[in-house]
């Protein structure tokens, strides 16, 4: 958490389990998306999915760009998207034209590329940074050339075995139908014998697929998927999607099995220029919009 951040809106689509926060950082003096992750209870079954997923959606406005239709749909396609366009419109109502920074781990690196590209292409943001962990693969090369022209602060960091940013399988021999990366990586790995180990960032080429970073190792590792830098990104009991927050919110406003979006009330914003000398709020103010989307 950068210091002073100040959420604007957490937006959870129930029926696809999925979940975003829109806010924004003074010390950045941009705007912040994050992206939830997959849930770990499907976790396996959604990597097993993603070794036979082809490519199955024409990307629209762009000739020859495909993508995958999961990815695709669980921004563009559910409650998702209108929420942080929202909020990422009353943020700038407020703070003025500030960049954006999208980031996203898993599933949510996935949602944070397309999220990205949608801001960048169809409201004019300025998009700072783009970082995801653990991302998968979303479309073909011709989107990957696409993205990257339009989204050039990108990083995708990897690490060590993870086995998700394999996925779905690039095909050397088919590089125009098959899956590909958009640049740039950053491949976190360990080297080292016994007690001299040390810890490497590796800025890959901007191919999107450099064959000395992830790529040349097995990938066949859920551990290193769920951590990374040392964070550890999973929950603490496995069960039905669970809503990540503050329980004392939840609690006060009273959320069902309903998607919703928990606003913050713009009265409990502290303006651009204006923080208290604490740089946080005590009191914020929240208010829910329940849909049966």
């Amino acid at each position: 958490m950068t210091e002073g951040f100040e959420m604007i809106e957490l937006i959870v689509d129930v029926q696809h389990c999925l979940q975003a926060y829109v806010g924004v950082a003074p010390d950045l003096n941009a705007i912040v998306i994050a992206f939830r992750g997959t849930q770990e209870h499907s976790l396996q079954n959604w990597i097993e999915d993603l070794f036979w997923k082809q490519l199955d959606l024409n990307y629209p406005g762009m000739h020859d760009a495909m993508v995958h239709h999961g990815f695709y749909s669980a921004y563009h396609n559910t409650s998702i998207r209108p929420g942080v366009v929202n909020a990422v419109q009353r943020a700038w109502e407020l703070y003025g034209r500030i960049g954006v920074l999208v980031t996203g781990h898993s599933m949510g690196g996935a949602m944070a590329s397309f999220c990205a590209l949608d801001l960048k292409v169809n409201y004019g943001a300025n998009i700072t940074q783009l970082i995801t962990f653990g991302q998968p693969r979303v479309g073909n090369s011709v989107f990957a050339s696409y993205f990257s022209e339009h989204v050039p602060a990108t990083f995708r960091i990897t690490n060590e075995h993870d086995m998700v940013p394999h996925l779905p399988p690039y095909y050397t021999y088919f590089p125009q139908k098959t899956y590909h990366h958009f640049p740039r990586e950053v491949w976190l790995y360990t080297l080292g014998v016994g007690s001299l180990v040390y810890r490497i960032e590796q800025v890959c080429d901007s191919s999107g697929e450099d064959p000395s970073c992830s790529r040349s190792v097995s990938g066949n590792s859920i551990s290193d998927h769920l951590n990374y830098l040392g964070v550890e990104l999973q929950a603490e009991t496995w069960g039905s999607c669970k809503i990540v927050t503050d329980s004392s919110i939840i609690k006060k406003v009273g959320i069902g099995s309903s998607n919703f979006v928990l606003t913050r009330d713009s009265s409990s914003l502290t303006l651009k220029n204006s923080h208290a000398d604490n740089g946080s709020l005590s009191s914020p103010q929240y208010l829910t919009s329940h849909s049966k989307v």
